[in-house]
């Protein structure tokens, strides 16, 4: 059971989760490896989330922390999936133990839409478990036809891919349909389309861990918009193929060079 594309995913078995476990060819070990990996992401977070850590430059550390969800113009999911997001980012400048979910530089994303969710809907670990699986068949998708890559395709490859796969998690356990999933993730990744890879100083930093915050937020609306029956024009897997084209059309200083973006701009804080 093999797929190349979100239709030929989905078209795979009654459902997703299901039919991205078939890929792996009977592998005793994978339900395994998943649960592990939800509980380093768990970690992470914890991790994260101190007030006092920071990241071998200085540039990042302690922000997570600053959030308050009672206090958030967008209400308490939302800052809550913006605090994680942020906290596992900033455990990764930190140099700590993460998921790369699909890569270093997007860690964030997916346990912040993950996480924020089970706390406002009481989601099980088993369907959170379920839910990574189908993120893990959507970020396949992506890496196969497009980049998962920022030195590739830019950010939009990354924290763009990490949002997708969050969007389709994310409408899955809310109990959505393929047809709704599906167009999460067109909206997810039409919106963070071009988003370049720029690093201040070559670190996976600045900008790179407040663009987890804004991939989780992207994960959330784009979910939100497929479950109330928004149907994307573009379908998902015509979105992915063109954030592929994107990628390639970005000019080398926009690739992870640390040459252009905010790479070029000076810190007023070091």
């Amino acid at each position: 059971m093999d797929y190349s594309s979100i239709a030929e995913l989905f078209a795979l078995a009654p459902r997703v989760q299901d039919a991205v476990r078939a890929a792996y060819r009977g592998d005793s070990d994978a339900d395994i490896r998943m649960r592990e990996a939800l509980h380093v992401m768990r970690e992470s977070v914890a991790d994260g989330m101190q007030p006092d850590l920071k990241s071998v430059s200085g540039m990042t550390g302690g922000q997570a922390a600053k959030i308050d969800p009672e206090k958030a113009l967008g209400g308490r999911t939302l800052a809550r999936a913006s605090a994680i997001a942020l906290a596992v980012a900033e455990s990764n400048a930190a140099m700590g133990r993460i998921v790369a979910a699909p890569t270093a530089g997007a860690c964030g994303i997916l346990p912040g839409a993950l996480f924020a969710t089970e706390e406002a809907h009481g989601y099980t670990e088993d369907e959170l478990i379920d839910a990574l699986f189908t993120a893990a068949g959507v970020g396949r998708v992506i890496a196969m036809r497009a980049s998962i890559s920022g030195a590739q395709g830019g950010c939009q490859a990354e924290c763009g891919s990490a949002s997708a796969m969050a969007a389709a998690a994310l409408v899955q356990l809310a109990g959505g349909t393929k047809e709704a999933m599906e167009s999460a993730i067109a909206f997810a990744m039409m919106n963070l389309m071009g988003l370049v890879c720029d690093p201040v100083k070559g670190l996976v930093e600045v900008p790179c861990v407040y663009r987890n915050v804004i991939g989780v937020a992207n994960a959330l609306t784009a979910a939100d918009m497929a479950l109330a029956g928004i149907v994307s024009p573009i379908a998902a897997d015509e979105a992915i193929d063109a954030m592929g084209r994107v990628g390639s059309m970005l000019p080398e200083a926009l690739r992870e060079t640390g040459k252009g973006g905010c790479a070029s701009c000076k810190l007023r804080v070091q």
